[in-house]
This record gives C-alpha cells, structure tokens and sequence, in this order.
C-alpha cells in the first residue's frame, strides 16, 4: 500500500482488513487473518493508482467481533475487490464521543450487553451510512411485548399470550389471578403448562408451570451454564414481582427451531432439543452443542422474510416452534451468526457483499452488477433445501 492510502481505499486484488481508524492500519484481527489476506497480493504495477474502495465499519462489543463466526464472514467480505473492513475498537465505542468513531459507508452495529445502542443511533444520524440492520428497531427486540406486537401486526403466527405489566411500586396491582391449575391475566385464561417470560429480552429466566396432574412445579430455563440450559423446581406459583409475558405451551417433538436469516431471501434453519426437556445441553464429541439440520416448509420461509423485513435486520435470528401442524414464532433474537457452518459463512459473505455493492456501488461509480452464474442465482442453496 502506498504511503497516501487512507482506510478507505486499497489497490485493486488486495482487499484490506482493519481495526479502528487510520493510525490502526498495520493491526489486523489475528495471525490467521493476516495468513489469508497474503493471498491476495496486488499482481499490477505498485506506482498503479488506489481504487475507490466502500468501507464496510464493524460497530459491536469486542467479544461478538472477535467472535468464530464474524471471523469467517468478514474474512470472506474482504475478497469483494472493492470492499475493505474496519471494526471500530471496543474502547473508542465506550469512550470516545461519535464524531472521533472511524468513518465507513456501510455500517454493520447491533447490540449485545454493555453496548451502547444510543451512541450507535447517534454515530449513524452524524455520518449516514447504509445500515444493514437497523438501529432505532434494536429497542424494540430486546423488549418481549414490542417484539410479540410487531408479529401480530404482521400476521404471523405466534402462541397465544397475555401481557401482565407490573407497577415496580406496587406489584400487588395487577389483573392476575391465580389458581392451583391455571392463571388468569387480564381476564384471559392459561391453563397449565403455561410459560412465563421476563418482558426484558435480556432475561432469560422463563418457567414453564406444570399442572397438579403432572407433578406440578416448574421448569426454570436460563442462559446455557456448562451442561445444563433448565433446572426442575417444585415451586407451583407464579413470581410476584415484575413483568411478565403469560403463553401457551406449545407441544412440540422436544426441539425448538432457530432460523438464521441473510437478508429476506435467505434462510439456514437448524433444531437443538429444547432445554425445556431436562435441561441437559446434547454436546458432541467436542464439546459443541448438537444441531440437526432443518428443511423449512415454504410457509416457514415466508415468515423467515417477513420477520427479516418487519424487524429491518439483514441478519437476523429467530426461534420456531412446531406444534399441532403448526409453526410459531415464540422469540426474535436479532443479529445472530450460524456456528460452525463453513456453507453458512461462505453464504453470508456473499449475500452481505452483494447487498452493499447493489446498494453503493453506483454513487461511488464502480462499475459493478449482480453476478449472475449458476451459483449466483437468487434461488440461493441453504443446507435445509433453497430458497
């Protein structure tokens, strides 16, 4: 690279991958990236003038970033001739103020615990950028009640529920009534099992209540600890302070569906035994969770499109549950990569690239269109059928 080149432009054939702003250049991810990105040494002259190039910036917590699967993606979206990848530093998202963030064209930010979503709505008000998903949306998905309205304005299924808001102050007002067998919220009525969700989509402490008839007590779910992904309690009533999301109990075959979307086009499904079972996580030999590749029905694939678009995140996961015929949305997790997917990734990359070359390709003048051999059509192969 020549002396004069900023961030934003590279030679042409040597795709460049950085972390943080100008004075960051010569520091790429880790020794493996630096491996691949040898592979692609400029050919031409190297008096040759820099091409144009569209910066993609990387806006998330250092341990999502640095994370397998954004490993392999952004390796791979550094092959676009014409992109090159900055991810902002985790200490300039914390401490410095937006305007000192590195500039890019097209903005890749989602939020996970400790990032701060109002500084990246600030950052994209200051400097405009294509956003792929969408910031001011990202409020909503980490509240349960915002998430379950949105799906039922866009007519997708999801079980039947009952919203009960607490007032901090004073829990004991509330429309809930509780029986040995059942509770009634706002007047309707769930008999056991029934879940109850945390409206915070952050917390992820939900039970499922048995009946008498079954034992009674609870299955308490929580973010997966080691083995164990829920413990059995024999308490029988319902928590009193808090709000709470109250729904069926789908019966499904003991597995929940998480579907992986790419923009509105594309979708990866894969099942996990649902932690609602015994609670124990089904490892393989090396210790990951075991996942069962899934075909999506085309009802099942639409509402992948509709829940990507409704919620304006390209990359965006969700959980179905097959129950009585039927397939149901019960969650929306927002930015979530495919683990351990090679197809995945090289998938994801190629959709993610073409999605910014289609959309900034032309006001930076680059010559470019959708690749259209075989392999690139949009009836894209997943590895649960195509779409």
């Amino acid at each position: 690279m020549s002396e004069n080149t900023s961030p934003g432009e590279s030679r042409r054939g040597a795709p460049r991958f950085f972390v943080g702003c100008e004075e960051d250049e010569s520091e790429v991810l880790d020794e493996s990236m630096r491996t691949d990105m040898e592979l692609y040494e400029d050919d031409e002259d190297s008096d040759s003038p820099p091409e144009q190039q569209i910066v993609v910036g990387i806006c998330c917590m250092m341990k999502k970033s640095k994370s397998k699967p954004m490993t392999q993606i952004l390796e791979r979206l550094c092959k676009f001739e014409f992109i090159t990848v900055v991810i902002f530093p985790e200490e300039a998202i914390l401490n410095e103020p937006v305007d000192k963030w590195p500039l890019c064209d097209c903005l890749i930010s989602f939020h996970s615990k400790g990032f701060p979503l109002d500084k990246a709505v600030s950052y994209a008000k200051l400097r405009n950028p294509l956003l792929l998903n969408d910031l001011n949306m990202q409020y909503y998905i980490q509240d349960r009640r915002e998430v379950y309205r949105i799906l039922q304005e866009e007519g997708i299924d999801l079980p039947r529920y009952a919203v009960l808001n607490r007032d901090p102050d004073k829990p004991d007002e509330c429309n809930l009534v509780e029986g040995e067998d059942h509770v009634e919220v706002n007047g309707e009525i769930f008999q056991k099992p029934f879940v109850e969700k945390p409206v915070c989509a952050e917390d992820h402490n939900v039970y499922i209540y048995y009946p008498t008839s079954a034992g009674g007590g609870s299955q308490r779910l929580f973010r997966k600890i080691g083995s164990r992904s829920s413990v059995y309690s024999p308490e029988s009533n319902v928590r009193k302070t808090g709000s709470y999301i109250y729904e069926e109990f789908m019966p499904t075959d003991g597995t929940d569906v998480k579907v992986y979307t790419v923009g509105p086009d594309y979708a990866h499904a894969e099942a996990r035994k649902s932690p609602a079972l015994d609670g124990k996580v089904e490892r393989d030999s090396e210790g990951k969770e075991v996942r069962y590749p899934v075909m999506l029905s085309a009802m099942e694939k639409l509402v992948a499109r509709k829940v990507c678009l409704a919620f304006k995140q390209t990359v965006c996961g969700f959980d179905l549950l097959r129950a009585n015929g039927h397939s149901y949305v019960c969650d929306v997790n927002g930015f979530s990569f495919v683990k351990n997917s090679m197809k995945y990734y090289d998938d994801c990359a190629k959709i993610l690239g073409n999605i910014v070359m289609r959309e900034l390709a032309p006001q930076f003048q680059i010559p470019w269109s959708i690749p259209t051999e075989a392999e690139d059509i949009p009836i894209v192969p997943t590895t649960s059928g195509t779409m």
